[in-house]
């Protein structure tokens, strides 16, 4: 047995129940008819002309029905005797390189084969003309050449700070269509500028390049699509914050209060630009989120999903994680996300475990002033699917006061096979 094994070995874990909080579930059920809809209206279908070569963007995170959505809209176009294609827009990520940020659309299903129009990709930019305060704002090459410019993204909240226009449309237009450069220019200026260089560069870009229209996507507390909105290239200033108040007011949240350990399943950057949304874990690198009211005192994460391709930005936020997940790191993928947000504190490796056992007993035992024995953990699977919930039997009661909130199970032991892992990971 090891010393730190020796360590641990009596930190008791506690039994468990499965705890459901109620969320808005509205979704849309049929996204084709929905989007025909919203493009069929005039001011948006007489954009696009007979002949013209549209880019249309494609970002980073995982979207529900993100491929479906693009597949429509270059069906679209093609309906209007246009010549889309697809450009991934997502700043530095992909390894800040063109063929890592091609993977990344390949694997959301983002492809020639699906959507039925070429997918170019460049780390290449131009620069279009110079903002407010002169700074020379640049876009994607292929974008910059095009007839015309389709923008496409979900819009919520920003996991580095708190806005007006946070993770959305002007987000696409500053840093994903300005490639690594955008998103470097943004980062470097720091969390309380950047909101400002959003819009700042986003409306240069409006009047600067031919943006057709802009195609925002709100999802529901469970990751499903319950919004979608065609707004012209001069509505996006005054429409998105809109959009970005029902995405809040639909968001999932933890619990308000506190727990001694929160473990987190799964992180990635198909959950969260930073693995885990900052926002759900009461967890940032900076001083300009506006936290939720829910807090943990440790923070334990136990692996990383497939789609991140190892990239691990953000597993700093964690105090404790399984070893697999830096096994299954990839620095070269991750440190460009860092040097170009600044944020390189979060990339900074926590404590490593051997297995879901050790690094769960760690994150307990290295509470301060928690009572191990009626430790209050809550376990979520990750931080865009927290409808339902583990909790340890000392919240029981706690919430059981809470109003939305129900216990749906009797308390239960963890199950972890032979290595020590967690057998329903």
């Amino acid at each position: 047995m090891s010393a730190i094994q020796e360590i641990l070995k009596d930190v008791p874990l506690p039994k468990m129940l499965k705890a459901r909080q109620i969320f808005d579930d509205y979704k849309i059920k049929n996204i084709p008819e929905e989007l025909h809809k919203q493009l069929s209206n005039p001011n948006i279908r007489n954009t696009v002309k007979p002949g013209a070569r549209i880019a249309i963007t494609c970002g980073s995170r995982g979207i529900d029905n993100y491929a479906l959505v693009i597949k429509e809209i270059a069906s679209f176009c093609k309906a209007a005797g246009a010549e889309p294609f697809i450009i991934p827009a997502m700043g530095s990520h992909g390894g800040a390189t063109a063929e890592g940020q091609l993977k990344v659309c390949e694997s959301y299903g983002v492809t020639q084969e699906y959507c039925g129009c070429p997918v170019l990709s460049s780390m290449q930019t131009v620069q279009i003309g110079r903002s407010a305060t002169g700074h020379p704002v640049f876009i994607d090459q292929h974008a910059a050449r095009a007839d015309g410019i389709i923008i496409v993204n979900r819009i919520k909240t920003h996991t580095g700070f708190s806005a007006a226009y946070e993770s959305g449309l002007m987000k696409m237009l500053t840093i994903g269509l300005g490639k690594q450069y955008g998103a470097s220019v943004c980062h470097q200026a720091g969390y309380s500028v950047m909101p400002r260089l959003l819009v700042e560069f986003g409306k240069t870009i409006i009047k600067n390049a031919n943006i057709l229209f802009a195609v925002g996507l709100v999802e529901n507390a469970f990751g499903k699509t319950c919004r979608v909105s065609a707004l012209r290239a001069d509505e996006i200033e005054q429409e998105e914050p809109k959009l970005l108040e029902l995405a809040k007011e639909r968001a999932a949240r933890l619990l308000p209060g506190f727990s001694d350990v929160l473990v987190v399943d799964w992180v990635g950057k198909n959950i969260s630009g930073a693995g885990m949304d900052s926002k759900v874990v009461g967890r940032s690198s900076n001083a300009f989120v506006s936290n939720t009211d829910f807090i943990a005192g440790k923070i334990a994460v136990l692996d990383l999903t497939q789609e991140s391709h190892g990239n691990i930005h953000g597993i700093g936020n964690a105090d404790v994680i399984n070893r697999r997940i830096f096994d299954k790191g990839n620095l070269d993928e991750t440190y460009p996300n860092g040097i170009t947000s600044t944020t390189i504190s979060v990339d900074a490796i926590p404590v490593m475990m051997a297995n879901d056992r050790l690094t769960i007993q760690c994150a307990i035992k290295t509470c301060n002033r928690a009572d191990i024995e009626h430790i209050q953990l809550i376990r979520i699977k990750d931080t865009l699917h927290i409808s339902e919930i583990l909790i340890s039997e000392a919240m029981a009661q706690r919430v059981r006061a809470i109003r939305n909130m129900e216990i749906i199970s009797d308390a239960e032991d963890w199950r972890f096979d032979d290595d020590g892992n967690l057998t329903d990971l």
